[in-house]
């Protein structure tokens, strides 16, 4: 198939589909005599697989290095389950530091009426909360 019924098949960019092969997550396809782009049905595996860990928060170089434990004939999973584990823990903490940010964005809400403003053009509110140097 040509990468645009690869892209089309996938509701990826034929952009990014060369993207990822000038990267080296995909390999380079066979050729037509013309110079068109010639995959293989396991472009369409390796393509979701790199789409769906991007979806799961790996980034490109994670799924650059599972890919190369693939292609070496290893198991990737414990990788893959270092690699979740990490995400899980960064996901934990912007949890935490939404929960924080809401509270304190409740909290001065509840200020806000007692907040005079004291000039044209300033907020007391935005005043209210900046740090000190």
């Amino acid at each position: 198939m040509r990468i645009g019924e690869l892209a089309d098949r996938l509701g990826v960019n034929t952009k990014t589909i060369r993207y990822y092969e000038g990267i080296g997550l995909m390999p380079p396809p066979e050729r037509t005599p013309a110079g068109y782009r010639v995959y293989e049905e396991n472009a369409v595996e390796r393509l979701t697989f790199i789409k769906t860990a991007q979806r799961l928060g790996i980034t490109l170089d994670e799924v650059r290095e599972i890919l190369a434990l693939r292609d070496r004939g290893e198991r990737p999973c414990g990788y893959v389950r270092g690699v979740l584990r990490r995400e899980v823990a960064e996901i934990n903490e912007r949890m935490r530091e939404l929960e924080a940010l809401r509270a304190e964005l409740v909290a001065l809400d509840r200020v806000a009426d007692d907040l005079p403003d004291v000039e044209p053009g300033s907020c007391r509110i935005i005043d209210h909360v900046r740090q000190p140097d």
